[in-house]
């Protein structure tokens, strides 16, 4: 009989937008139009913080966004994790609604802001019906359990997934990013078998979830594949050597175009596009 989780706490107010990196920022911008348009009061804070250089990060999205509708897009880079606590970082997240996490690398996002009150001051912001978007690192850390390290193009072995806490704004998964282009079944299929109570979510190179509530649909050139592991009737990941591919048999996967939507508690696509 397969283990089911329990339905996500009801706590989730705000909208989460999840890329899967390289969104379009030269052609039909979907993407950040997507934003845009959920934005308020043309506010927008872009968090850098999971780049070690975050030089050119700025002048790019606000170059995007003012073309777009918003007028006021301030950074928020973290350099040292005690900044995390300074007034003055603090008071650049105030009165607006939306936060946008850049690439880079999503451990450095939670080693420099998971527990301080940038952190308290981004969920307060989700909790009160705000927007959070992240691409490629920044959609990553989304989750409770985030997918950190792990070899691209080739099949799993056990031992090569290496995954840690995450944000924890969307509970029950485990994202990873660009992946198609990067060949990350593999990776993705070994973290779902360590988590089979984690749905797996794979997204392609501009493509993106919007998360409301417990669904969620598709916008942008590529696909979403989801990776349902609480049906699986056998593993030996635990008992595979470090060198062989593990079995895993009955594993479920859905792929999901530009429209489509998906329900997470009942780990079902939706029929049909949606509007």
């Amino acid at each position: 009989m397969s283990e089911r989780k329990e339905k996500s706490p009801a706590h989730k107010q705000g909208t989460l937008i999840i890329i899967g990196g390289h969104e379009d920022h030269d052609g039909e911008r979907i993407i950040l139009k997507e934003v845009a348009s959920l934005v308020a009061n043309g506010r927008l804070v872009l968090a850098t913080v999971a780049s070690h250089s975050p030089e050119g990060y700025l002048e790019k999205y606000q170059a995007t966004f003012a073309e777009l509708g918003i007028s006021d897009v301030r950074e928020l880079y973290i350099e040292d994790r005690s900044e995390a606590a300074h007034a003055d970082k603090l008071e650049g997240l105030k009165d607006v609604n939306a936060v946008f996490f850049s690439g880079g690398d999503q451990l450095r996002i939670t080693s420099q802001i998971g527990g301080t009150p940038v952190y308290d001051r981004i969920r307060q912001i989700f909790d009160a019906g705000g927007i959070i978007a992240g691409t490629s690192a920044g959609a990553s850390v989304m989750s409770e359990t985030m997918l950190v390290k792990g070899p691209s193009a080739s099949s799993f072995r056990s031992g090569d997934v290496r995954m840690a806490p995450g944000l924890g704004l969307l509970p029950n998964v485990i994202i990873d990013q660009h992946f198609a282009e990067r060949g990350r079944i593999g990776r993705l299929l070994g973290a779902v078998s360590q988590n089979p109570r984690e749905l797996g979510i794979g997204i392609d190179e501009d493509t993106c979830i919007i998360v409301t509530g417990h669904k969620f649909r598709v916008v942008g050139s590529g696909a979403v594949y989801l990776v349902d592991a609480s049906g699986v009737t056998y593993s030996d990941v635990a008992e595979a050597e470090t060198t062989s591919a593990p079995s895993i048999y009955d594993l479920k996967v859905h792929v999901l175009s530009d429209g489509q939507s998906f329900d997470l508690d009942t780990r079902r696509p939706e029929p049909g596009k949606s509007e």
